[in-house]
């Protein structure tokens, strides 16, 4: 079989992207998405999504983690699948699509996509941590010296642990460095490994970088470049009109024989 690809980066995050709007993929093929995910055997991809028709949007969002397994919400995906749906036509200037969270709100200028993540209504807070689900569930903890954390390390101790192993979860460190920014670094999930940017990750810092008198927008600085995550505090708790802004930009496009 010959897939025609197109391979996208959001702050070097990366995903192989199929127009699969005639459904001639078959997405229960979960072996071939492991195999183009390849980084040696295949293209190479934290991630691989299907671009989608589904009545009442103007497109469906399918989203693949690299280890072959349907998964939640991808930010960054997000903002590359936004910026692909444009490249092809399907919206001008702002779009409404789903997801496997629900519907999104997106629009693209000037190469930065905006976009809308779900409400946040509840954040577990502890001594040493918080969790809270973004689209995705996250682990966010404070950390000193960033640079030399070891995110892979701790990071999979968490994402193993008694309380996360069945399901899961993604794991991100941040320090302050500047006013109102943060440097975030994540373990995710499904890649097991870190990656240069997770934009569910870098939404669930900023939300909880608030509780620590950081202001919307906050400025986010990953691995793979900078980010900004906006939102508004609901009265009785939680969060709504989340943002995530930033990059998507086309890498490559080709064939693959599988």
């Amino acid at each position: 079989m010959k897939l025609h690809f197109y391979k996208y980066q959001g702050t070097g995050n990366d995903f192989v992207i199929l127009d699969n709007r005639d459904g001639h993929f078959d997405a229960s093929r979960t072996d071939i998405v492991k195999q183009v995910c390849d980084r040696r055997f295949g293209i190479g991809a934290d991630g691989f999504m299907l671009l989608e028709n589904t009545p009442g949007y103007d497109f469906k969002m399918v989203y693949y983690n690299a280890d072959g397994n349907e998964s939640t919400m991808c930010g960054n995906g997000g903002r590359c699948l936004v910026a692909f749906a444009h490249k092809m036509g399907v919206f001008e200037n702002e779009t409404t699509f789903l997801a496997i969270d629900g519907g999104h709100e997106a629009s693209i200028k000037d190469g930065i996509v905006y976009l809308k993540m779900i409400d946040v209504n509840e954040v577990e807070q502890n001594e040493q941590f918080s969790w809270l689900n973004t689209g995705s569930p996250h682990y966010v903890k404070f950390v000193n010296n960033i640079n030399e954390f070891p995110v892979f390390e701790e990071g999979k101790a968490v994402r193993y642990n008694e309380r996360f192993t069945a399901q899961g979860t993604n794991v991100n460190f941040l320090e302050k460095i500047g006013e109102n920014e943060i440097f975030v670094r994540t373990y995710e999930r499904g890649v097991e490994d870190e990656t240069y940017s997770c934009g569910t990750g870098v939404t669930a810092a900023a939300i909880v970088a608030s509780y620590s008198g950081f202001n919307s927008p906050v400025k986010i600085k990953t691995l793979g470049g900078d980010l900004s995550v906006g939102f508004q505090a609901k009265a009785n708790g939680g969060f709504e009109n989340v943002y995530l802004n930033g990059p998507a930009v086309l890498v490559f496009e080709g064939n693959i024989e599988v």
